[in-house]
């Protein structure tokens, strides 16, 4: 499968989603290990079987195994502290942000990709994953760095797209059962 096979899928009422997916396959804001991660970092995030295997897919013509195991590594880590740091942001009890998360994040210092990389996929899924606590954070040390804002929106933009198309083959496939 291929992210053309996947724009296949998306039926006429998705069609801006469709175009969106191509527009965003030929961006050149990001380099293609930036643009591939954000893909497959968002697709993983998601777990949408038909988009997961058409981005890795897409994905492994372009990515080193080594970057491959990083986007997901990104997805992995992020569903764990997007969910943590969105509660401490949430509760009105302030108490539990002066409390240490006690858990393991070793792949932020290690990533075994640049780290401004995966930033930018640990980003865009914060995004899917509404966390606003880890946006700030991982867009501040982006900034911090010099990454242009047109680079940090190419991120959110298909992560944006990603998740939707993610929700257009889920609930197809809801249709098809």
């Amino acid at each position: 499968m291929s992210l053309d096979t996947l724009r296949d899928l998306m039926p006429a009422y998705a069609r801006d989603i469709s175009l969106n997916l191509g527009s965003l396959a030929s961006e050149t804001v990001l380099n293609d290990q930036q643009k591939w991660g954000c893909f497959l970092a968002s697709a993983h995030a998601i777990g949408v079987a038909p988009v997961v295997k058409a981005i890795e897919a897409q994905a492994a013509t372009v990515l080193t195994p080594e970057a491959m195991n990083a986007a997901k590594a990104a997805a992995a880590i992020m569903g764990m502290n997007n969910i943590y740091y969105r509660s401490l942001h949430l509760m009105k009890n302030h108490e539990y942000t002066t409390i240490p998360a006690r858990l393991r994040m070793n792949v932020l210092a290690n990533p075994g990709v640049d780290k401004m990389d995966f930033e930018l996929w640990s980003t865009a899924v914060s995004a899917i994953n509404g966390c606003g606590s880890c946006l700030d954070a991982h867009e501040g040390a982006l900034r911090k760095h010099g990454v242009p804002a047109t680079q940090v929106q190419t991120a959110l933009r298909i992560g944006a797209v990603v998740h939707a198309a993610s929700r257009i083959a889920a609930s197809e496939a809801a249709l098809a059962a």
